[in-house]
């Protein structure tokens, strides 16, 4: 036999059972001798919750950020003679060294003129090893030099200096929609904590 050719008998392309076929056949029960339909139910609500968190965590540069508010410190340095502060956008979203939450973890200061508030604390519920999303965000996207080599690690875009604050909107979207649907499977498949 060739390789790749098909084993006789057997077709290359079997036809598909669609979703609802296999869903209709999952509430029917399982075939003898395999677990009850209650398991049947919780394979699809993890198959269902498994899609949709794949959608929030691969798409998450195209969903709508959560919308913190923005507070601008206007008084921040030598004003102009038209009585606004001198500093640019580029100024306003960038972190100069690193980014810092307030103790009840409700805002988060991206630097002396701009802090983004209304943090919902479930945010802090979805967790990457021992910190939460949010958290891994704000230790990984600071400004440091290498003592060594002098190499210093920018992590601002200058093609896109809203990209650190677009971003921190996001990983709050996606965290409180992985807490949303992590919520929603069946309570018998929860973690015991």
């Amino acid at each position: 036999m060739e390789p790749g050719a098909a084993t006789p008998g057997c077709d290359p392309n079997p036809p598909r059972q669609g979703r609802a076929k296999t869903r209709a056949a999952a509430a029917e029960g399982p075939p003898t001798g395999v677990g009850g339909s209650d398991t049947a139910s919780a394979f699809w609500a993890f198959a269902d919750a498994g899609k949709e968190l794949a959608h929030w965590h691969l798409d998450y540069e195209q969903i709508e950020p959560y919308p913190l508010r923005f507070v601008e410190k206007k008084t921040i340095g030598p004003q102009s003679r038209a009585g606004r502060p001198c500093h640019t956008i580029d100024d306003l979203y960038r972190v100069e060294d690193k980014m810092r939450l307030s103790k009840d973890k409700t805002e988060l200061a991206v630097n002396p003129l701009l802090t983004l508030e209304g943090i919902p604390p479930e945010v802090f519920e979805y967790r990457l090893g021992n910190r939460s999303a949010l958290e891994w965000v704000i230790d990984q996207y600071q400004v440091t030099s290498d003592k060594r080599s002098g190499i210093r690690s920018d992590p601002n875009r200058a093609d896109d200096p809203e990209y650190i604050v677009r971003l921190v909107g996001h990983v709050v979207r996606v965290s409180l929609e992985t807490v949303r649907v992590v919520r929603g499977l069946p309570e018998r498949y929860a973690a015991e904590t």
